[in-house]
């Protein structure tokens, strides 16, 4: 940091902030430069996850971030909550900064779908065409097929809902959540409730991820698919984009962030099914762009509500798609020149 052209302010986001904190602040006295610090959460509340809360080192940190974190310039976070938290309990004044969904993250044309389904469904079963299609020429996959006559991709009939959900594999989700209300979804099924199959594509890499396969791997469906793709970076948004339905078990280890997973559904307009944590309203607007449940039996009860009668273009997940169709959401770019460009004029 000390190579660099002299800059007017230095921006940090934290967590990670242990050693960076400091490294920063130390950079910026160098300078002459500001410390902007960006809170997305507490660093100590991550290391209680696998430490407990009252382990020394957890402690430690807590300490060092109260410290350090009161020696920036600015503060940014992602939540009143936090914005909040931080005054409260740290004497530090922060300006809430929600994060957005970058440009790219939009609902994906028919073409674009079909293109995306033919690729995975190289790769993952689930993505292969349910029937034999009549014309062995035929460009089928579950969800889409082009029609030979006039080349244009239409929706498969008796299609699957594709439900889909990212995660890092790690501690503050629990997945088991989702796969219990997916037994319960099939039961349903088999009772005679008029539902579609399901396509369920958790995507990401981690440490429990092995784990997981495990379980899914025990489960005997024959109305529900589970894969776990390591996705290609250009790929992901394209799928959120084609999607039915969003589930997020993001649990915030502080209670006072927000899971970015959300922020990028809902900027491909795709409703949302999100474990309940203290600030999650700042999001999630239940009933009106998603649900929030509390457990696996009232995840499985909206999953029923949401995919009955799927695919109608009537009913609860089609008016949260609306809404959020009609929300014009701001984007990154658009919420960093309205919220900290006026932040940063008024200080200079």
């Amino acid at each position: 940091m000390l190579k660099i052209d002299q800059p007017s302010y230095i921006l940090l986001q934290n967590p990670p902030g242990l050693p960076s904190i400091a490294v920063a602040w130390l950079a910026c006295l160098f300078w002459r430069s500001k410390l902007i610090i960006d809170w997305h959460n507490y660093g100590y509340t991550i290391m209680s996850l696998s430490h407990g809360r009252n382990h020394p080192l957890v402690q430690i940190a807590k300490w060092y971030e109260k410290l350090f974190g009161r020696l920036s310039d600015y503060n940014l976070c992602v939540t009143n909550a936090m914005k909040e938290d931080l005054w409260v309990n740290c004497n530090i004044k922060a300006v809430t900064l929600y994060d957005k969904p970058a440009s790219y993250f939009k609902e994906t044309p028919l073409e674009l779908q079909h293109q995306l389904y033919m690729k995975l469904a190289k790769d993952y079963e689930p993505f292969k065409p349910r029937t034999e299609s009549v014309s062995s020429n035929a460009e089928m996959s579950a969800f889409t097929e082009r029609d030979e006559k006039s080349g244009h991709v239409i929706k498969t009939e008796g299609r699957p809902a594709l439900l889909i959900s990212s995660t890092s594999w790690t501690e503050d989700e629990d997945f088991s959540v989702l796969l219990k209300a997916l037994e319960d979804y099939e039961r349903y099924i088999s009772e005679g409730v008029k539902l579609p199959s399901l396509v369920c594509v958790i995507t990401g890499k981690g440490p429990l991820k092995d784990y997981y396969n495990r379980l899914i791997s025990k489960l005997n469906f024959k109305h529900i698919q589970i894969c776990t793709p390591w996705l290609e970076a250009e790929d992901y948004p394209l799928l959120l984009g084609s999607a039915d339905l969003g589930v997020c078990l993001h649990k915030s280890s502080s209670g006072l962030d927000l899971p970015m997973k959300v922020v990028d559904m809902f900027g491909c307009c795709l409703p949302v099914c999100a474990i309940y944590f203290e600030c999650l309203h700042e999001l999630v607007k239940h009933n009106e762009n998603g649900l929030i449940f509390r457990d696996s039996s009232e995840l499985a009860e909206q999953l029923k509500m949401l995919f009955l009668g799927f695919p109608t273009l009537e009913g609860k997940l089609h008016n949260f798609r609306k809404n959020l169709r009609a929300s014009k959401q701001l984007r990154w770019d658009e919420s960093w020149d309205q919220t900290v460009l006026p932040l940063l004029k008024q200080n200079e």
